[in-house]
């Protein structure tokens, strides 16, 4: 029989798992909508009852090394919040891959090792480095177009041998990356000495950290074709009046020669416009119960509930700093949507507003994804959102959205889709 581990080993592996599960824990608060950080959680409380069933022996001569899953689970936290790892999947959806993300904005499967890099040797062994990566590339090139990778990430958090690295980038055309760039922001045109900007605390841990990419695509390089010319939206003229407020303010962080793109869907673009993120509540709410009943009907406690959202948390300070130094796209289905909208339920200033927005939005055509169109279109996953998001994702641009179920559904069916969520306002006519 073995020995146990030794006590101040298994001390140590104890604290380091309590410390992981604190982080992780805290994590799942901040981004309760992310399956993959709760998988983990319950993998991290399930190491840690293992540690804790543990006992050392302290008389034995020589007790054995602690076997522990800490460093990988350690490893794939470190991944899973990383600024460039969005919406990832449940951990392990298909054997060999640890989960499924938009990595940089494009669809990704990742694949970690936290092993010893003078134990991961480039052999043809089944349960092997090389196997497993043709293994999880035949399988992204055979997965339907919804779920298809365009990229394998593959990330080493111990390092990586000479031997492995090169057999990766001679037998499968990886190329390493530095995940440590997407700490610090580009210069801007207003940074005179070109200095950049630190956005975010890199992990200590990561610095060790090694990563490929594979090109997924047969032949090793993907092919995209550039998205037609952006065109400014046509609007009728509307009130000159300047830009004042919160609304003002909001438009003001927006970039038209961004080259970083931000699509808005009609939710988004109603709660810019609302009376209640623009200054109403206070009107609306002076206005007799029974007078605002029959005005909303069903929808009565939906816009109360909403203006006292607003009184809480004003929700253009959210948006803005969603769209802050992005330029905005918005397509066909969503522009003929708002228009139609607003001028059977907006107010006069509601409409101006829309008129003033309209003039600083770019519309592209309905240019929905492949991967996207992919999905079955069922009451969840309806056409006209497939359209929206799609135009989106074919951009290469998250769509800001308070349409929670479909981002839902879209999650359920495997497909990673880099969105932001706002808090819904209504128009209130006033």
């Amino acid at each position: 029989m073995a020995a146990p581990p030794a006590s101040d080993e298994l001390e140590l592996a104890r604290a380091r798992c309590r410390e992981l599960h604190d982080r992780v824990a805290a994590y799942t608060v901040t981004l309760p909508r992310q399956p993959a950080l709760r998988s983990l959680l319950r993998l991290v409380a399930a190491e840690l009852r293992f540690l804790d069933s543990s006992r050392p022996d302290h008389a034995a001569a020589a007790p054995r090394p602690l076997s522990s899953n800490l460093p990988h689970l350690a490893a794939l936290h470190v991944l899973l919040t990383h600024p460039a790892v969005r919406c990832p999947s449940r951990l392990a959806p298909l054997p060999g891959v640890d989960f499924a993300c938009a990595f940089r904005s494009r669809p990704a499967w990742a694949l970690l090792s936290a092993r010893n890099p003078s134990r991961l040797a480039w052999d043809p062994a089944p349960d092997g480095l090389r196997s497993r990566v043709a293994a999880a590339l035949d399988a992204a090139r055979r997965a339907p177009p919804a779920t298809r990778p365009e990229k394998l990430l593959l990330v080493f958090s111990r390092g990586v041998g000479a031997d492995p690295a090169r057999g990766l980038a001679e037998e499968f055309g990886a190329v390493e990356i530095d995940l440590l760039v997407d700490f610090v922001g580009e210069a801007t045109d207003d940074d005179d000495e070109g200095w950049v900007s630190v956005n975010f605390s890199p992990n200590e841990d990561m610095r060790s950290f090694k990563a490929f990419e594979i090109v997924v695509a047969e032949g090793g390089n993907e092919i995209i074709s550039p998205p037609p010319p952006l065109q400014e939206v046509e609007v009728n003229e509307g009130s000159g009046k300047s830009l004042e407020g919160e609304f003002g303010n909001f438009v003001g962080r927006m970039r038209m020669g961004s080259k970083d793109l931000m699509n808005l869907d009609t939710t988004a673009l109603i709660a810019i416009v609302s009376g209640i993120s623009n200054g109403g509540v206070e009107k609306l709410m002076s206005i007799p119960e029974a007078e605002t009943r029959a005005r909303f009907k069903c929808n009565y406690k939906f816009v109360i509930d909403q203006a006292h959202s607003e009184l809480q948390s004003p929700v253009l300070v959210e948006l803005g700093e969603a769209v802050d130094g992005k330029r905005c796209i918005i397509c066909e289905t969503v522009i003929s949507e708002f228009k139609e909208i607003v001028s059977m339920c907006g107010g006069p200033e509601e409409k101006t507003r829309s008129s003033q927005l309209l003039k600083r939005l770019i519309a592209v055509p309905d240019s929905p994804s492949a991967r996207m169109m992919d999905l079955p279109t069922t009451r969840k996953l309806a056409m006209k959102n497939k359209v929206v998001f799609g135009t989106g994702d074919h951009w290469r641009a998250p769509t800001l959205t308070a349409n929670m179920g479909f981002v839902r559904a879209v999650s359920q069916s495997g497909m990673p889709l880099v969105t932001i969520e706002h808090r819904p306002r209504a128009l209130i006519g006033l």
